[in-house]
């Protein structure tokens, strides 16, 4: 006859992380101001002149939202397919120079792959431009990348976050989400991640769950791990 008395001293198994699902730019890039930069000039060009105030509504989204908000509030004449395509040429260009890395990005990648953690890229941005990107990054860091453009929702839809989940063989309840705007932090909430918000252009509001830090230099695996197990669950 078996006990069910457990035995003292032993501790139950804490949840494993299982994987670490990255959001691009802003949070391991430094570019959002890079895209700020590309939409201004193309609208500036078209003879709008764009306020600072609508920069923290584009931020964090996929193209087509971003795009189809700064057309409906310019008025400019211009069809969104062709807008998208536009914006995305000139950052494309203007990455080609060089992307600069967020303070703490390099050294957190270079710890996962050392532990062997399972990684994955979600993000928005079109699949051009995540392979320019990964140039800076290190491909060998990420074990897939999912980009916003091979999907029929993207953030702040849980979809990119389930994809990423799902094709790693991982629980989203067992993976740990670094995102920098509240767009892509819904999704990954939505998903079923945990997640930890690093703010760039936007500040992301305080909520129960979310763990919300200063910079990526306040991360690393063992923060990471403490998500899933819930030492670092929260506000702060």
């Amino acid at each position: 006859m078996t006990s069910s008395v457990p035995v003292i001293g032993v501790r139950p198994e804490a949840p494993a992380l299982q994987a670490v699902l990255l959001d691009m730019d802003g949070t391991l890039v430094d570019t959002e101001g890079f895209w700020w930069e590309v939409e201004v000039a193309v609208f500036a060009e078209l003879g709008h002149q764009l306020l600072e105030e609508w920069r923290e509504v584009v931020v964090g989204g996929p193209m087509t939202r971003s795009a189809s908000f700064l057309i409906k509030a310019t008025g400019a004449r211009i069809a969104l397919a062709e807008l998208t395509a536009l914006l995305n040429t000139r950052f494309s260009e203007m990455i080609g120079r060089g992307v600069p890395l967020m303070p703490g990005a390099r050294r957190l990648l270079a710890e996962l792959s050392a532990h062997g953690v399972p990684t994955a890229l979600v993000s928005a941005s079109h699949r051009e431009i995540i392979d320019r990107v990964l140039d800076t990054l290190g491909r060998q860091h990420f074990a897939l990348t999912v980009a916003g453009d091979e999907l029929t929702r993207t953030k702040p839809h849980p979809d990119p976050y389930l994809l990423a989940a799902a094709r790693l063989g991982a629980d989203p309840a067992r993976c740990a989400v670094v995102e920098d705007t509240l767009t892509g932090v819904t999704a990954a909430e939505a998903a079923g991640c945990r997640v930890v918000a690093v703010p760039s252009v936007a500040p992301i509001p305080p909520a129960a769950g979310r763990t919300v830090v200063g910079s990526l230099e306040e991360v690393d695996l063992s923060f990471l791990r403490g998500l899933i197990t819930g030492m670092h669950r929260g506000v702060h």
